[in-house]
């Protein structure tokens, strides 16, 4: 067999010396498609191979309520209602949507519709009734799964708006004008509601099935399929349904545990959404690919987390930065027992150097990895590892996964970049999505020729392979010609003292195109001022790159998984220079 390849389209280090193995002995190129994989069984099978192992140990954990379910029990409430779902007429390929925060029983539905190849819509729990709607339609759901409210949102009076025959039917003999394919509305919770089916009225009709048919449920499909559907969050656009497969989801979990140096004995605290890849890939597959525990906060809160990490003697704890700044930040952290507590996962948003250091000097986590992905790719495809030294867990976010090919071009020319230099982190291999959900054109848009997927992100990776991500190319500040990188300079505003978080985004001015803007949250006992935080820049980075405006506030706007939301950010910005210039 010859093997030909342009090596020159070859930068990645790791995958060049890869592709120098194959050339030099002639065995094929391992491909998207033909890369072994950690398994090739469905989801339900392989949670099953889980139960075979140790059936008796602790697969969920929720402290606050002293609800814990091992792996057998877990494996027999999902089985009792699979088997629920198929009596009241699901059947593989139907679609699923799950609008709740983190239940006990959001897990139970996503592996009861893995076993019968339903396809799960993980739904953000801060939708609304227009979000709603449009999900509804564009994602042709059958069955929608919610609790009481979340916040300001109650699901039931949505429900009832938008669907007001639920009122009128007994469950299950819904037909609505407005949304024809959906049959069934389910509650998680103790109350009733008419024309919703309750989870235990669906536990004990799946006692009545037989089990065969849950077999020949499982024979419909396999582990190419897609598993879930999570949609963006469609803050350019409307939302699109990801749509994502067994293979993607449970291999991905696996690579990121692996990384991370996961195994049997951790018990890894999640305050992070389940809806969310970080959830339920980074979170739940991770762990169960590992054989470990989760232990479960219902709903982010710094307090709770500490409290579950002393109670259960965690040995991990996952989230987003703003989430470890309010841990270690908290007034009654020296009060927590963390001494169990090593590894983590610090992702879904930029990672400033200075948190992560704070997580390992402040919180013990001196085997915390930093994860760089997207919900297109199941998401994680870039990874440091739990044994790599402090610098590079600081300061980069890792090396690619072994069975993924990484590719960073230059978003002007489409040059692929060498070493060093700056472009758009593209990706391809088992880990992308399957496409977005009814939408073609949206789909090759994000897939060029090749199969890479564009991220939308900007970063460089350096002659060991490690990359380091420099931001989105929408968020990208051009200031009279110069190219200006909101996270540098969000992470030497993290040096200053006082400042106990920061975010740059760019706003309009006639003169240079755009300017630098600065929001500032500041530490408690400090009184920053503009003119304090400009000099101070002035004095230490390019004057180009020093924020002209400096606004401080006691919040950022958010999504539901805490990320911060950037455009929100620029129209404050545009509007707040814009009445400063207006007052001059």
């Amino acid at each position: 067999m010859t093997i030909s390849v342009d090596m020159d389209k070859v930068r990645d280090p790791l995958e060049r010396a890869q592709v120098e193995a194959a050339l030099k002995d002639g065995t094929p190129l391992p491909g998207a498609d033909d890369w072994p994989m950690h398994s090739e069984l469905t989801l339900g099978d392989y949670f099953q191979r889980q139960v075979r192992a140790n059936p008796d140990q602790d697969f969920i954990v929720y402290p606050d309520r002293q609800l814990r379910w091992s792996y057998g029990d877990f494996d027999q409430r999902t089985d009792r209602l699979a088997k629920g779902l198929l009596a009241i007429g699901l059947e593989p390929g139907d679609h699923l949507g799950v609008w709740a925060r983190n239940v006990p029983d959001w897990l139970t539905f996503m592996f009861a519709t893995a076993k019968i190849g339903v396809v799960l819509i993980t739904m953000n729990p801060a939708y609304k009734s227009n979000e709603l709607d449009y999900i509804l339609k564009q994602s042709d759901m059958s069955s929608l799964c919610v609790i009481d409210a979340w916040r300001d949102v109650n699901y039931v009076e949505i429900i009832r708006e938008l669907v007001p025959e639920a009122k009128l039917v007994e469950r299950g003999h819904l037909k609505s004008a407005t949304y024809p394919r959906l049959k069934n509305l389910i509650f998680m919770g103790q109350e009733k509601h008419r024309g919703f089916y309750s989870v235990q009225e669906l536990l004990l009709l799946g006692e009545h099935l037989t089990s065969e048919r849950l077999k020949q449920a499982r024979m419909q499909f396999d582990n190419r399929d897609v598993v879930n559907m999570q949609y963006t969050s469609g803050t350019t656009g409307f939302p699109k349904g990801v749509m994502l497969t067994h293979r993607n989801i449970l291999n991905d979990g696996w690579n990121i545990g692996e990384r991370e140096g996961l195994d049997e004995s951790d018990r890894v605290c999640l305050p992070v959404p389940f809806f969310h890849c970080f959830g339920c890939v980074l979170g739940v597959m991770a762990i169960l690919t590992h054989h470990a525990t989760m232990v479960m906060v219902e709903e982010y809160d710094a307090s709770l987390v500490l409290q579950a990490l002393d109670k259960e003697q965690a040995t991990a704890v996952y989230g987003v930065p703003t989430m470890f700044i309010g841990e270690y930040n908290h007034p009654d952290f020296a009060k927590y027992d963390l001494s169990h507590l090593h590894k983590g996962i610090i992702a879904g948003a930029a990672v400033p150097p200075e948190v992560t250091r704070s997580c390992m000097t402040k919180m013990g986590m001196s085997d915390i990895v930093n994860c760089y992905g997207l919900t297109e790719t199941s998401p994680v495809f870039i990874e440091t590892a739990h044994d790599d030294d402090e610098w590079h867990k600081q300061n980069t976010v890792g090396r690619k996964h072994p069975p993924v090919s990484v590719r960073v071009i230059d978003p002007g020319d489409g040059h692929i970049c060498g070493p060093g230099e700056v472009g758009e982190v593209c990706c391809k291999g088992y880990n992308v999505m399957k496409g977005y959900y009814k939408m073609p054109e949206q789909t090759a848009a994000a897939i060029d020729a090749d199969g890479y997927l564009h991220s939308g992100d900007l970063g460089s990776f350096d002659e060991d392979g490690y990359y380091q991500i420099t931001g989105r190319i929408k968020d990208m500040i051009i200031r009279g010609g110069e190219n200006i990188y909101p996270l540098e300079i969000e992470n030497f505003l993290l040096s200053v003292p006082g400042v106990l978080d920061a975010q740059v985004v760019g706003a309009p001015d006639p003169k240079y195109g755009e300017i630098v803007c600065a929001f500032i949250k500041t530490r408690e006992g400090f009184e920053l001022t503009e003119e304090g935080v400009r000099d101070y820049a002035i004095k230490h980075i390019a004057r180009f790159k020093v924020p002209k405006h400096v606004f401080f506030v006691d919040e950022f706007p958010e999504t539901a998984s805490k990320k911060v939301q950037k455009f929100k950010l620029r129209e404050m910005a545009a509007e707040l220079v814009a009445e400063r210039l207006a007052i001059k």
